[in-house]
């Protein structure tokens, strides 16, 4: 018997001028003009300080959040790294702020600003890249590597540097991208599996997938289907199963979940596996889901909360 699903894994006037007493003008001839004085601006800028004051300005902005960079990168995944890039982020626009009202020298005006201007992304950065702790979260040092934040700091940084005003900021460490997987047809979970039945999974999506099969809360096997592969898993039970699918890049272990561009999902049908006893033999199911759309798929898919995913 073969399923397949059908669903897709994969914008000219003359002008005039009035004079004086209300009548028109042609051209510059017999136009009125008014006198005009000069005042003096009432805009004032705010006097250039001695580059000893300005380093001394950056030394005590800029302490305080290496301090909690630092905190940043010594702290262990999970909840204490959530901990310390939201207080980072904290300090990061704190500085920001501080700088924004800082007098400079005339050669730093420029450059203090984009080191504002860039220690406002930081506190960006750090808060989105705060662990979730759910499935499909990547790694917040994977997120703050491809970030542009702690970039624009580290330029804005030495182009202060390079003038003589000491910015340097220790950024926290950050991690590559990992693109960890399994082996095709490697069983992540495996319950008690006496039947006969058969289930065949074509993964032609563009990314790899695990297929879980339920029986009420209970998970009976989950299998690792590599994109573009397809796996057979024998020896299965007989019963109802509901059949979840995640696809995605990046499988962690430890969360059972991939880290990057995670959908979930179910097919609506049950699949059904009985195995009986007849006259000359024994008759079992053989079934067949196709992940990707295909052409006269007869299944069809719902997605699913990340959290009601089997684990």
């Amino acid at each position: 018997m073969w399923i397949g699903i059908g669903v897709g894994l994969v914008l000219a006037v003359p002008l005039v001028s009035c004079s004086a007493g209300g009548g028109r003008g042609d051209g510059a001839a017999g136009s009125a003009s008014a006198t005009t004085g000069t005042s003096p601006s009432s805009a004032r800028t705010a006097p250039a300080v001695e580059p000893a004051a300005y380093r001394r300005t950056l030394a005590s902005t800029l302490g305080p959040l290496n301090g909690a960079l630092r905190a940043v990168d010594r702290a262990q995944a999970g909840g204490p790294l959530d901990k310390a890039m939201a207080a980072a982020a904290q300090k990061a626009e704190a500085a920001a702020a501080a700088l924004d009202t800082a007098r400079t020298p005339d050669n730093a005006t420029a450059g203090n600003g984009r080191l504002a201007s860039a220690l406002r992304s930081l506190g960006q950065d750090l808060r989105s890249a705060r662990g979730g702790g759910g499935r499909c979260a990547a790694s917040p040092r994977v997120e703050l590597g491809t970030a542009s934040g702690p970039k624009e700091v580290k330029e804005a940084s030495r182009a202060l540097t390079a003038l003589g005003y000491d910015a340097a900021l220790d950024l926290p460490r950050t991690e590559q991208a990992k693109h960890r997987r399994l082996g095709n047809g490697t069983l992540i979970r495996d319950g008690s599996r006496g039947g006969l039945g058969r289930l065949t999974i074509d993964n032609g999506t563009g990314t790899d997938a695990v297929v879980s099969l339920t029986r009420g809360s209970r998970t009976a096997l989950s299998v690792y289907v590599r994109h573009g592969s397809d796996t057979t898993v024998g020896s299965v039970s007989s019963g109802s199963y509901t059949v979840y699918f995640t696809t995605g890049e990046d499988w962690d272990g430890g969360k059972r979940s991939f880290t990057r561009q995670c959908s979930f999902q179910k097919f609506d049908d049950t699949a059904d596996f009985r195995t009986v006893r007849v006259a000359g033999g024994t008759q079992y199911t053989v079934l067949r889901f196709t992940l990707n759309k295909v052409i006269g798929g007869n299944a069809t898919t719902s997605d699913v909360p990340p959290g009601e995913f089997p684990s």
